[in-house]
């Protein structure tokens, strides 16, 4: 501006038809106000004149001609910019230089753009989406198989193991029977309805009974005692003609000397051993 001003206030000569800068109310000639109040150029270390814009950055300065990428040397005035170490870098340069790939589809997160991070990758936040619904993800909970990330309820539809019983999904533990899952609390005797799990049970038809009820149900009586017959754990038992015994009932009817494994002859509804047959 031209002065209206009588002298500069550093050096005292007349401002009277030349140029001059304002500080404080104060009048400077250029060259005063230059020296002493000009910030020095980051880049060419030259102060910036009052006659030339100053481009500032976090609390540093720039000619206008001198605030370029530090690696393609392109002006950055009035363009977008990344600093790195106090460098700054177009983001183009930026990005070939620091910034991270996008797992999904391997191209640059610009710098700026909001960027999802899960288990040490990277993506753009419209390609970390559920690889069933395809809906975005955010900050809800997934799951991930195979390397591809899935909300709760896809997964669960796709994968997750239901019960046999309630057909609910088995978050955790269960049990297994006949290839089937079920959850620890609803695998019960069909019967009963006692809690099966860690116990001794039996299957008929893909559901479990417990061994009381199984034998109530479903096992053969022995044709001597008339108790139920079963093969569970250890219990030996033999079978004739349609008829059961408890390998400790297989009995002589008239000596009662035991018959296992040796042979045997039958009368109407008696066993005979060999020699009480001939006897007879």
């Amino acid at each position: 501006m031209t002065s209206s001003h009588t002298d500069c206030h550093y050096c005292l000569q007349s401002l009277r038809g030349r140029k001059y800068a304002l500080r404080d109310e104060n009048a400077y000639c250029v060259a005063c106000y230059d020296s002493l109040y000009a910030n020095p150029c980051e880049e060419c270390k030259q102060p910036i004149e009052c006659n030339s814009k100053d481009l500032a950055y976090k609390g540093r300065h720039w000619h206008e001609r001198c605030f370029k990428c530090a690696k393609c040397s392109r002006s950055l005035v009035e363009k977008p910019f990344a600093a790195k170490d106090e460098v700054l870098l177009c983001t183009e340069c930026y990005s070939d230089e620091y910034s991270s790939k996008c797992f999904h589809c391997q191209k640059t997160i610009m710098p700026g753009s909001r960027k999802m991070e899960f288990k040490g990758s990277s993506w753009h936040e419209s390609c970390f989406v559920c690889r069933y619904c395809q809906q975005p993800l955010g900050t809800k909970p997934l799951i991930t198989k195979d390397n591809e990330n899935y909300c709760v309820p896809c997964f669960e539809k796709q994968f997750a193991h239901h019960c046999y019983s309630c057909k609910k999904v088995i978050t955790s533990g269960g049990v297994t029977c006949h290839d089937q899952p079920w959850h620890k609390e609803c695998f019960v005797c069909a019967g009963c309805k006692t809690q099966l799990y860690g116990q001794r049970f039996i299957s008929k038809d893909e559901y479990p009974y417990c061994v009381d009820c199984f034998s109530k149900l479903y096992a053969k009586k022995c044709a001597a005692c008339k108790k139920p017959v079963t093969a569970l754990g250890s219990a030996k038992y033999i079978s004739f003609e349609e008829r059961q015994w408890h390998g400790e009932c297989f009995n002589c009817a008239k000596c009662s000397v035991s018959l296992v494994s040796r042979e045997f002859l039958t009368r109407q509804d008696d066993i005979l051993c060999h020699e009480c047959a001939s006897a007879s």
